[in-house]
């Protein structure tokens, strides 16, 4: 998931005298927003409909499975058919590669701990492989994109029960092999739809996205900033834990606007190139990036991560941060949006064929 852990974060040692210490706290919390696509398509296309092809070895497995209706395209409209784009699904046979008996040896102990007897124990190991691909196009028949979903050169091993006697772990699979590949079968089918919701919702939809993150707050009680700081941060708490993916964020600069005063007040009150300084300054240059991320303002979280580089204190930071502005930026013109927070109502779109009087208002 796309997400604004950015850098890693350090624990920083403290030298200083206790009247010039200051201790830095991580300061947790959670928010939300929504994922924007990697891959821009018409801002028409809003509808999707999923097709599934399978072989005819596999086909009694899939009886009850539908794995079309498992496929979820977060923030489209799904259309049984004559969507704007279509998902076309190819499952391929799961083919066992090899068939092994392997042994494992169990000592069995008296109460004193010496060994008694040894056992041994047989099983089956079974290497296979499963291929699945999916074809993505849009209404006109326009090719859009191709996705592999799984790989015959991902080797993948089943393993059989124990047995004390060799000859049962030889058999096991043979006669319970429809029953063990059906299983197996089927969980390569679901897990190649979960990777495929990932994919495209990343390349395609507007995911919601809730991630947890962090910033600096003053942890030593006798330095002077230490009540200061939290209570600004009771206010960056209450307004970053309402953000909604769904809830524009309009006014939540206004509510953050103390919040904000403080952290460049403290950039102008610590000056020096003490390390005291520079220290409490790269909590507030690195508290307004993270805290403009969240606002969805990229061109302010390029000025705090300039900042941050120039007050040489982990410029690794800063410049982690300059690369994640700039991505987020070149998301907004990309996708020609410039907010991560609103609103969709998938069932008000309708497909290329749909009247307008279909749709669900």
């Amino acid at each position: 998931m796309k997400n604004v852990y950015l850098a890693i974060i350090l624990i920083i040692p403290v030298s200083l005298s206790a009247q010039k210490r200051v201790d830095l706290d991580r300061f947790n919390f959670k928010v939300q927003f929504r994922s924007l696509p990697d891959i821009r398509l018409d801002s028409a296309y809003r509808t999707y409909n999923v097709t599934v092809s399978n072989t005819k070895l596999m086909e009694p497995f899939m009886k009850g499975l539908e794995p079309e209706h498992t496929v979820n395209l977060e923030g489209w409209r799904k259309l049984p058919s004559e969507g704007h784009i279509q998902v076309s699904i190819k499952l391929q046979d799961l083919l066992p590669e090899s068939v092994s008996v392997k042994e494992r040896t169990v000592n069995v102990t008296n109460k004193s701990g010496a060994i008694t007897r040894t056992n041994t124990l047989y099983y089956q190991e079974v290497v296979y492989t499963f291929a699945a691909t999916a074809n993505i196009t849009d209404h006109k028949g326009a090719h859009i994109m191709d996705q592999v979903l799984a790989d015959r050169g991902f080797k993948q091993v089943y393993t059989g029960p124990e047995f004390s006697v060799r000859g049962l772990a030889e058999s096991y699979f043979v006669i319970n092999a429809a029953s063990v590949t059906k299983d197996l079968y089927r969980n390569c089918v679901n897990k190649a739809m979960h990777y495929l919701n990932r994919r495209i919702t990343d390349n395609f939809g507007f995911g919601e996205v809730t991630v947890n993150d962090n910033m600096w707050v003053v942890g030593s009680k006798k330095h002077p900033e230490y009540e200061e700081y939290r209570k600004v941060f009771k206010i960056l708490n209450e307004v970053l834990f309402s953000m909604s993916a769904n809830v524009p964020i309009d006014g939540a600069r206004e509510k953050l606007a103390p919040v904000i005063s403080y952290f460049d007040k403290i950039k102008n009150d610590y000056p020096s190139t003490k390390k005291h300084d520079r220290k409490i300054r790269y909590a507030s240059y690195f508290n307004l990036a993270v805290l403009y991320y969240y606002l969805d303002d990229p061109e302010m979280m390029m000025k705090e991560a300039n900042g941050l580089v120039l007050n040489d204190f982990h410029t690794s930071i800063g410049k982690s941060f300059q690369e994640t502005a700039m991505r987020l930026k070149n998301q907004f013109q990309r996708t020609n949006i410039n907010t991560r927070h609103f609103s969709i109502n998938t069932n008000s779109f309708r497909g290329p064929n749909e009247n307008t009087d279909t749709v669900v208002k």
